[in-house]
């Protein structure tokens, strides 16, 4: 027999007993890397090998090496180092092996919990724990899947119960979550935040966010009040800073608890949405209820948490009717006396509109709602926490507007006017208030520079702000 052929044998051979003992690892309950039981888990060492538990860099390629490989006696379940010399190739190392060291990598502060079923019943053993590895932007993230009793479950931050999440799924109990835990942020200074969602089977989701307002400039502070400050939305009464409809919900926390925003500072709320919202369709007042109780639940939560010992009480048996649509008069656009369009034909260029109903931190009218965005808005944010979302809202492209009776050193408010949107901020006996007209686009300037100062007006005498007259830049 020539060498090569000795050499090919006893390779062969060499191999054949490597697989016989990555398999007896693998039944023995996982696999012993150098560090071991007797020694305690060790790093990497050049030239030597990967740890169990560890998890290879990307990158990097990893084989099975020989005793003279890696500079010692080869054990059951290690792994072989780069070998500069040696065209790199697949890894080696079995599935299950991969699997667990996924599996026991630390997850990263973000990393959401595991989804688990909430159901009744007695203890069970888990019945499945699936592990996947992604590896996105060179980032290795481990996923859990597992069942267990729900006795032992609080979904979203431990403040709905069994019970509550049934009350949101019309009495289904097969629904999971999974949650970001409340924390800091860790980039911005936006305060506490969290998240959590449950998921029926059946495709239906709700989601909850307990966040501050974005106030800053180039924020969502727009897609927010698009969809929360919308003319479906109902105040939630009884001095709550928050509102209702049946896909969204919002509550601020209040005040008293975790103490006073500082004015330039959107405020801390929970919000909640639970599906897409078609405009055309009525408010079922059924879900408006579902999601008020739900939302309130939610922040009594929060504030235990805080060391607030005052519960906020349900709001669903004081709840105003759910907006409708309007049969508006030609000389009451959005339902506002002496507000109009010149002309009959200029009025009916929109669809009937919707106006919030039952008073409350704001009144809006939509007008056209298109996939959640109106195409004409006029909106009186009366609560000065909210009116925090306009304090620094962009002036490009916009001309000043004044007011009748401003002076070099005094001065009612401060408002522009721009192709699609009017905004005024004035200083009222109760705060800041701000009035704002906008489109989804540039045309309809005509009809926004038509309608600010009786709009503005006419909302001022209405909530006790007025006189208020306009003057609006040539």
């Amino acid at each position: 027999m020539s060498d090569v052929e000795k050499r090919a044998k006893g390779e062969k051979a060499e191999t054949a007993e490597k697989a016989e003992q990555v398999e007896q690892a693998e039944k023995g309950g996982g696999a012993v890397g150098e560090g071991s039981a007797e020694g305690g888990a060790s790093g990497v060492k050049p030239g030597g090998a990967v740890p169990s538990g560890s998890v290879a860099k990307p990158g990097d390629h990893v084989r099975s090496g020989s005793a003279e490989e890696s500079g010692g006696d080869a054990r059951p379940g290690s792994a072989g180092v780069p070998d500069d010399d040696t065209p790199p190739g697949p890894a080696e190392k079995p599935l299950g092996v991969v699997a667990a060291a996924i599996a026991a990598a630390p997850q990263p502060w973000w990393h959401w919990r595991s989804l688990r079923r909430l159901t009744r019943g007695h203890r069970r053993r888990a019945v499945a724990a699936a592990v996947a590895g992604a590896l996105l932007g060179g980032t290795l993230v481990a996923w859990q899947v597992e069942a267990g009793p729900f006795e032992r479950e609080q979904a979203c931050w431990g403040a709905l119960d069994e019970d509550d999440v049934a009350d949101l799924f019309h009495g289904k109990r097969d629904i999971e979550y999974s949650q970001m835990d409340i924390g800091y942020d860790r980039i911005a200074s936006g305060g506490p935040s969290g998240r959590c969602e449950l998921r029926s089977p059946r495709g239906h989701r709700v989601r909850a966010q307990l966040h501050r307002l974005d106030t800053r400039f180039g924020g969502d502070r727009d897609v927010w009040a698009d969809e929360y400050l919308s003319a479906r939305m109902t105040p939630l009464g009884g001095g709550l800073l928050g509102m209702v409809s049946d896909t969204r919900a919002w509550l601020a926390v209040p005040e008293g608890c975790v103490g006073r925003t500082p004015d330039r500072d959107g405020p801390l709320v929970v919000d909640m949405e639970a599906g897409w919202t078609t405009y055309r369709d009525a408010v079922d007042p059924d879900e408006r209820a579902r999601l008020a109780r739900a939302v309130v639940k939610l922040v009594n939560h929060y504030m235990a948490d805080q060391g607030c010992d005052s519960d906020l009480p349900d709001p669903t048996d004081r709840l105003a009717a759910p907006a409708r649509f309007l049969d508006e008069k030609p000389d009451a656009f959005c339902g506002v006396k002496g507000l109009g369009l010149p002309g009959s034909r200029e009025s009916s260029r929109y669809d009937r509109p919707m106006v919030s109903s039952g008073g409350g931190p704001v009144r809006t009218c939509d007008r056209d709602v298109l996939f959640g965005h109106p195409k004409l808005r006029l909106m009186t944010v009366e609560n000065s926490r909210l009116a925090a979302l306009y304090e620094g809202f962009s002036f490009e492209g916009g001309r000043r507007i004044t007011a009748a009776g401003d002076t070099k050193d005094q001065v009612r408010g401060r408002g522009f006017l721009r192709e699609d949107m009017a905004l005024y901020q004035a200083s009222c006996q109760t705060g800041d208030v701000t009035f704002l007209i906008r489109s989804d686009d540039g045309g309809r300037a005509a009809d926004i520079r038509r309608l600010i100062p009786r709009y503005v007006a006419a909302e001022a005498d209405r909530i006790g702000c007025g006189p208020l007259r306009l003057r609006l830049p040539a």
